[in-house]
């Protein structure tokens, strides 16, 4: 019984050079929300603008600058939307921390103007 199975044949893959690297992103659509809807300090805009940068940088075929303006563009739209989330949330939990502790202090003032003086006037004499 013969078990040998049939082989493709085929020919060794070609080396050719490394595949370049991928272009760097731009961060351009992430850059444009912040500046629209979450625009915390002008970082939004500061994003917008080191986007477009690392486009142009792209496009004109320098990926070195394009990777640096890149990198900036994410820091800038991270901290923008980090600031945006983050401190909405942080005067939220102040608010809700202020309520409770207001409501406590009413009700430790109800208390205290509640107080009723007996009618007798036995101490007095």
């Amino acid at each position: 019984m013969d078990t040998s199975y049939p082989r493709e044949e085929r020919p060794p893959p070609k080396r050719g050079p490394p595949p370049a690297a991928p272009a760097p992103r731009d961060h351009l659509v992430w850059a444009i929300f912040n500046t629209l809807y979450m625009n915390f300090c002008c970082l939004g805009f500061v994003a917008l603008a080191f986007a477009v940068k690392a486009r142009d940088r792209k496009v004109s075929g320098d990926v070195e600058a394009a990777r640096h303006f890149s990198s900036k563009a994410r820091c800038y739209n991270a901290l923008a939307t980090a600031g945006s989330v983050v401190l909405p949330l942080l005067l939220g939990a102040l608010i809700v921390t202020g309520v409770i502790h207001l409501s406590k202090l009413a009700q430790e003032s109800v208390g205290f103007f509640a107080y009723q003086f007996s009618g007798s006037d036995d101490e007095d004499q």
